[in-house]
């Protein structure tokens, strides 16, 4: 097992680690799908950034989980992708 996999199995069992993690979840998933997404395409941040007009440097901070990113946002994103963005609760 690699170290951060077995930081965090570590780390999980503080249950108010677990919970904030838990909470944090919905946040991993949109940025593991748009990193994804681009990188499936083998898109660049930049090509990306042209094909929605959204600046290179908003598309970094999304994708490392510094802003959170409105739902006309994703939008934008899965359309420069040629994707359709898809809302689930489960």
């Amino acid at each position: 097992m690699d170290d951060f996999k077995e930081h965090l199995k570590k780390q999980l069992e503080n249950p108010t680690f677990a919970a904030e993690w838990k909470r944090q979840e919905p946040e991993r998933e949109y940025i593991r799908a748009i990193v994804g997404a681009r990188i499936e395409q083998n898109m660049t941040q930049e090509e990306l950034s042209i094909k929605t007009g959204i600046r290179q440097s908003n598309i970094s901070r999304i994708e490392n989980g510094y802003c959170s990113p409105t739902v006309a946002t994703l939008q934008q994103i899965a359309a420069g992708m040629g994707k359709t963005l898809y809302i689930e609760f489960r």
